[in-house]
């Protein structure tokens, strides 16, 4: 079974037929410069929501932060993907129904909000919940992953714990959110939110 990602855009709505690169703000033609011009736009612009945190107030909150990250590459930065996505065989959320996921995902946050602040393992739980319904969203044509990884850090800094779902040279927690996220393993999601969420201060 394939791993990699396939898309159903017969009209190229978002990439170069003649390249097969997404068209980009920065009108870049290679993939492998696009991958570095990408990287170091949306790390800056990460750098910027750590300094500058917005305040989640809903799923809106998730588009908002993806026209932040992505707005110095794509043109559509921030709105909902039209194309159809797969990967290794799994389709993600049809556009179609995105209304209702939305609504879904908006009483998730609604619920997770009530949540007291030292409730670890409820809040935990309820992260792990918004992680899966969100991947299996996708609602963007790329950039879901570093997205999703910064609303649940932000859900998080509102209850004055830190979460970082992406540390650098740790294999085990890619591993743990790889399996959580492709398998649709809330239980593997809620055990890795559990033991990286700490108390701001600590």
């Amino acid at each position: 079974m394939s791993n990699s990602y396939k898309y159903i855009d017969p009209d190229y709505t978002y990439t170069d037929p003649a390249t097969g690169v997404l068209r980009n703000l920065q009108d870049v033609t290679d993939p492998e410069v696009l991958l570095f011009v990408e990287s170091g736009a949306v790390t800056k612009r990460l750098q910027e929501l750590y300094e500058n945190p917005i305040k989640i107030k809903g799923i809106d909150s998730l588009f908002e932060i993806h026209k932040h990250l992505f707005q110095d590459i794509y043109a559509w930065a921030g709105k909902k993907r039209t194309v159809e996505i797969s990967k290794g065989g799994k389709q993600f959320f049809p556009t179609t129904y995105f209304n209702n996921a939305f609504m879904h995902i908006e009483q998730l946050i609604v619920d997770f909000k009530k949540i007291p602040q030292d409730n670890k393992r409820h809040l935990a739980e309820k992260l792990a919940e918004i992680l899966d319904n969100v991947n299996y969203l996708h609602p963007f044509r790329e950039g879901n992953g570093r997205v999703q990884r910064e609303f649940l850090r932000l859900l998080a800094l509102e209850k004055g714990l830190t979460l970082n779902l992406n540390p650098p040279d740790n294999n085990s927690v890619y591993e743990r959110y790889m399996k959580g996220t492709v398998e649709s393993d809330i239980e593997t999601l809620t055990e890795l939110i559990y033991d990286l969420i700490v108390e701001k201060n600590e």
